[in-house]
């Protein structure tokens, strides 16, 4: 088994990757016993398995997949929600927390047009469109923080390796993190300071996410923070 590119390198559509028993990731694929990138992205070499992660590139749902989307309009029996991919999704009122039958409220009570809520993809075969849900942890209608977008190509590089730089990135900024895998993101915390530095670094991820040595530059970023150091302090016993 032999991996032919540097991980972490960029590599173009039709670069040979590796070559002998490796597992296919995402974004690649085999010929024989060589394995090819399909785009242009990150080479991501985890255990035995070879991936690209894409530098550019729209969302593409996911059983699974945690989103963040915007109520697009109400039906009879649920809403329909834009989560930034080629297909609108549907929230069934089934599908969320609160009273069932004939005495469940006028749905726009729960959510209303232009609300954003965050959901996990139920089922998606390309032949219908996403079903969401919006029961369970974190999920549901969001009434505060601050709610950002970024490229879906990058979110892998903001969670890290293993959650690596979001976990760095929470425990940093003392902000928590929500994110979306269609490039929504939600960012709250103790103070407007330390969201205002979360969502910069973010920012920063997203930029910058084809460099080496990207997770030491977001923590020297935020402890250089004026603001970030006196929370610090105020911190300390």
């Amino acid at each position: 088994m032999v991996v032919l590119a540097e991980p972490r390198q960029v590599v173009a559509p039709g670069e040979l990757l590796a070559e002998g028993d490796h597992l296919l990731g995402e974004n690649s694929y085999k010929i024989g016993n060589q394995i090819y990138s399909a785009c242009v992205g990150l080479l991501e070499v985890d255990g035995n398995r070879v991936s690209v992660v894409p530098l550019k590139g729209g969302y593409i749902p996911h059983v699974g997949d945690i989103v963040g989307g915007r109520v697009m309009d109400i039906g009879l029996s649920g809403w329909t929600v834009d989560i930034l991919a080629p297909y609108v999704a549907m929230l069934p009122a089934s599908e969320t927390e609160g009273p069932r039958g004939p005495r469940r409220r006028d749905l726009s009570e729960m959510f209303d047009v232009g609300d954003m809520v965050m959901a996990q993809v139920l089922s998606f075969d390309r032949t219908r469109d996403p079903l969401l849900t919006a029961k369970g942890p974190g999920l549901g209608k969001v009434s505060s923080g601050r709610v950002i977008q970024i490229q879906a190509a990058k979110i892998p590089r903001l969670i890290g390796r293993k959650g690596s730089m979001i976990s760095m990135l929470k425990r940093e900024t003392g902000c928590q993190i929500s994110v979306g895998q269609n490039g929504i993101v939600l960012v709250w915390g103790r103070s407007p300071e330390g969201e205002r530095v979360a969502v910069e670094a973010i920012y920063m991820i997203e930029r910058e996410a084809h460099m080496r040595g990207l997770t030491d530059r977001i923590r020297e970023m935020i402890a250089k923070s004026p603001r970030m150091e006196e929370e610090v302090a105020k911190q300390a016993p």
